[in-house]
């Protein structure tokens, strides 16, 4: 019977590609909690069922009972079922149901034998190479839903697999050709659209292949009412509606017209027609169906609501009146009376006393009048297995069991197993195939492959491979993150009679041993290699020189053999930070007419160009210029004269008498003046730019009126009036250019000594 369980793993691959396998599932899981001891578990006495107990299964869900508990139950629920709802106590038959899916079975099928889970054998004998309660035997139920196969499993709990043989069927449209499928799974959907015309034979089905019948067209169309008159959109599944119009139409008297709102058929006769009666009902006439039939005049002696008394109005249209006779009534329990009108009803303040159902808590309803109703609390006595409380309402009786299911797992939870709630705590848990799951305690990565368990893990025996301090190479040792060391802190002892306490051990983490593998390694300079062992290994100095070139390129470091910092961008035999740094002047030649010496310290390459500056005078050697000593002796000829110059106007004078015209420049200045000059008359009063200017008549005209004033003044004076300054009539002398344009040229000469002042200010500093 082992053999069934790879069977159904081997279906459950066949089956997972198409259709459902959860009945397969449900087949395997009862399977395993016959095979695992204590699995299985009576619900009634919360005891494990034993391989040589008799047992019942339950058809609906497969659960397993002892046959004294279910009797028992059976019994009890029957009796108090019984007890409750019979007058005539232990007359009628009523059903049991069962203690987990609540399925009912007649007083007939109690069961009185035990029998095996096929049914085929009575009391099968145990047998330690079969499943526990099996007859061996090929199972030969048939399949449920049936489809005409039986199950060809070893007798076994719990619901048949579907069913595996294989059918030719067709799609569900019936369309398609017939392809081989599972029995259990033969309904197969076609991907083509059905096209059945649907029910309201104007569109076709859209959905893809079904089975049954069609859904009800979703489409809208135009559609009339029942009597023809409205028009609306409308769902084509639903073609008949009624309009919110009355009918209209004349009826057969041809008074009146139909009053029935949107019908279909014919109106029938009026219904004021042939012979009416008053309104009491008393007296009969036969008027037209225009006229209305008039009230009798007697009393209307209809029965009223309370079904007692009867209208003592006049004959009268519409309903009679409330019933407001005074009676003498008795209240719905019957302890009280009280005289009060007919329509209404007395009901007492008085409680009712009696035990509900449950015959633990009282009615309290007022007024009852004995048919207390069901106790509506709920029962909150706690279950068998002291966990939860019964939910159901309030009962007579034991309480159903604990419906709820426990998974008992193991460690890390992938394997688990089903018990009922209250066996957690007395079930082992299952044996899990899985590797451990809890993370590594010490530094590496996982742990070393062993079964999943409770508890602490072994300790890790995996070699360290820690990198060791100081250096590359990984730790050798066995993993000593948590080694058992024993602790040197003890309690101290309250005399000599008390015993010494064992030593306590406590887990450390134990430092990695120092390296001990040989490093070939070479001096602080380089000049030789030597091996040293990688822990004891360090910089060490050979007593020979340095040699390095230093950074002039010119000399070597004399030092003794020590430490340079690697650089990249430069090679190993060039000077480092460390090297002496050369201290010597630079003493190469300098370009040809520089004076100055290179103001560098000894240096690889070509001195720098000479920066310093030169003071010379300008051509017209009134200014002095400062310029640069690699300008001036880079410079030609011509280059030279045009640095030494001032760039002012030469202050030289030709010998017309007029100033250069020209820019500060070498040699003697050009006679090349082209300056245009004004001559005045004798006098004074003409200027022209002429050779030769002279006086004309208006001239002659002034010196006339001159002299004549001048007469009259000297006879004034003469004749004792202050004497006048005599004007000075003498032509005077024409100014020297320097005293013309000294204003012109003392603004550029002050501006210029100003900044070679400031210049040499700011080199001093």
């Amino acid at each position: 019977a082992k053999s069934d369980l790879p069977r159904l793993v081997a279906l459950s691959c066949r089956y997972s590609s198409r259709g459902d396998v959860s009945e397969l599932e449900r087949t395997r899981r009862c399977l395993n909690e016959v095979f695992q001891s204590g699995a299985i578990t009576c619900l009634i006495c919360i005891a494990s069922v034993k391989r040589t107990q008799a047992v019942w299964s339950c058809v609906g869900c497969y659960c397993i009972f002892h046959i004294p508990c279910i009797q028992k139950w059976a019994k009890d629920s029957i009796f108090l079922v019984s007890s409750v709802t019979d007058e005539d106590f232990g007359k009628k038959e009523h059903p049991w149901p069962c203690p987990k899916c609540r399925y009912e079975y007649s007083p007939q099928q109690t069961p009185c034998r035990y029998y095996c889970y096929c049914g085929k054998e009575v009391d099968p004998a145990p047998d330690p190479w079969l499943l526990p309660h099996s007859c061996g035997q090929v199972c030969d139920r048939e399949f449920k839903p049936p489809c005409g196969h039986r199950c060809l499993l070893l007798c076994h709990p719990g619901p048949c697999p579907p069913c595996p043989k294989m059918v030719s069927v067709s799609c569900l449209c019936g369309k398609a050709a017939p392809v081989p499928r599972r029995c259990s799974n033969k309904g197969w959907n076609c991907g083509k659209t059905c096209s059945r015309t649907l029910p309201c034979r104007i569109h076709t089905c859209t959905h893809t292949c079904h089975a049954g019948v069609c859904e009800p067209c979703p489409r809208v169309s135009v559609q009339k009412c029942v009597c023809g008159r409205s028009s609306a959109q409308r769902q084509c599944a639903s073609p008949l509606w009624h309009c919110d119009q009355a009918c209209g139409r004349p009826l057969p008297c041809g008074n009146h017209t139909c009053e029935r709102v949107c019908h279909a058929g014919a109106c029938g006769e009026c219904p004021r027609a042939g012979n009416r009666t008053c309104p009491c009902g008393k007296s009969k006439c036969a008027l037209p169906c225009t006229a209305d039939v008039p009230t009798c005049g007697d009393t209307c002696d209809k029965k009223l609501d309370c079904g007692l008394h009867s209208c003592s109005m006049r004959c009268h249209k519409g309903p009679c009146e409330t019933c407001r006779q005074a009676v003498t009534k008795q209240c719905r329990c019957e302890r009280h009376t009280k005289r009060m009108p007919c329509h209404k009803e007395y009901l007492c303040d008085s409680k009712c006393n009696k035990t509900r159902s449950c015959n633990r808590h009282p009615c309290k309803r007022k007024c009852c009048p004995g048919n207390c109703p069901p106790c509506d609390l709920s029962c909150g006595r706690m279950l068998g297995c002291r966990n939860h409380k019964c939910p159901s309402v309030c009962h007579p009786g034991s309480c159903y069991p604990c419906p709820e299911v426990v998974q008992v797992k193991c460690a890390c939870g992938s394997t688990s197993l089903s018990v009922p709630c209250g066996r957690e705590k007395s079930t082992k848990p299952p044996r899990c195939k899985e590797l451990c799951r809890n993370p590594p305690s010490c530094h590496h990565p996982s742990r070393e492959r062993h079964r999943c368990h409770f508890g602490t893990c072994p300790v890790c025996k995996q070699v360290c491979q820690l990198p060791l301090p100081g250096c590359t190479h990984l730790c050798p040792a066995p993993c000593h993150d948590q080694v058992l060391l024993k602790s040197n802190q003890r309690a101290p002892l309250a005399g000599p009679w008390e015993q010494p306490a064992a030593p306590a051990f406590e887990c450390k983490a134990l430092p990695c041993p120092p390296c001990q593998v040989p490093i070939p390694t070479a001096c602080l300079g380089e000049h030789e290699v030597s091996p040293v062992q990688c822990h004891a290994r360090g910089p060490f100095s050979c007593g020979r020189p340095c040699g390095r070139t230093l950074t002039c390129s010119n000399h070597s470091c004399s030092l003794e053999c020590h430490s340079v910092t690697p650089d990249p961008k430069i090679p190993k035999t060039e000077a480092g930070k460390e090297c002496e740094h050369c201290e010597e002047s630079c003493s190469k030649p300098r370009p040809s007419g520089c004076p100055h010496p290179c103001t560098l310290p000894c240096h690889r390459g070509n001195c720098p160009p000479c920066t310093q500056m030169i003071r010379q005078r300008c051509h017209c050697k009134i200014t002095n210029l400062y310029i640069e000593c690699l300008k001036l002796t880079a410079a030609d000829e011509e280059a030279r004269k045009l640095l030494t110059s001032c760039k002012n106007q030469c202050p030289k004078q030709l010998r017309c008498g007029h100033r250069c015209k020209e820019l500060c420049h070498a040699g003697d200045c050009v006679e090349n003046c082209s300056q245009r000059v004004k001559v005045k008359c004798p006098c004074k009063r003409i200027k022209k730019e002429e050779n030769l200017v002279l006086c004309d008549d208006i001239c002659k005209k002034l010196q006339r009126k001159y002299a004549e004033a001048e007469l009259e003044a000297f006879e004034k004076r003469q004749k004792g009036k202050r004497k006048k300054n005599r004007r000075n009539t003498e032509v005077e002398a024409e100014e020297g250019a320097w005293l013309k344009y000294r204003k012109y040229l003392l603004v550029p000469v002050c501006g210029i000594l100003l900044a070679v002042g400031a210049f040499y200010l700011l080199q001093v500093n």
